[in-house]
């Protein structure tokens, strides 16, 4: 079983980064609202919101999950850590989906294959700072660098 590496050095960075992609998200979601407010709550049109297609489902949306994000990210616990994992899996899972249905009715929300590529890359980031932000006791963390560093001695346990 993999073991989340706990109370790594670099924890605040990950948080940073992941407030930061909340952030970007947010002001997008924002912004979105603004520019598609009188059109169609599923409107085809051709906007954008700081070079993302859009319509306003989709910006309420990305208001309601860079919330999420930014919440996640400014807690200390491990309630972070899973939200960051919960949503870079999230995230993957929804830009594998939006590229599958890019050229057809199913496209709902109105995204563009650059939408899918940035929602890609936050879920590989999101994931990422999630594999690394976990926060336990000083003997868990020390437990842990143990246990990694002598694998075999622990498998014969």
């Amino acid at each position: 079983m993999a073991h989340f590496p706990v109370n790594h050095p670099a924890r605040p960075l990950y948080r940073i980064l992941s407030g930061l992609i909340g952030l970007y998200i947010l002001v997008f979601g924002v912004y979105g609202v603004f520019e598609t407010w009188g059109e169609g709550l599923f409107s085809r049109e051709n906007t954008s919101a700081l070079g993302l297609r859009t319509n306003l489902a989709f910006a309420l949306v990305s208001v309601v999950f860079g919330a999420f994000l930014i919440i996640g990210a400014s807690r200390r616990g491990n309630l972070g850590h899973y939200m960051n994992l919960t949503a870079g899996a999230v995230f993957l899972v929804t830009g594998i989906l939006m590229m599958a249905v890019l050229q057809t009715s199913a496209n709902f929300l109105n995204f563009g294959m650059s939408t899918v590529l940035i929602s890609l890359v936050f879920g590989l980031i999101l994931l990422a700072t999630g594999l690394y932000d976990k926060v336990g006791t000083d003997e868990h963390a020390a437990e842990e660098r143990r246990r990694r560093n002598h694998p075999v001695a622990d498998a014969h346990r």
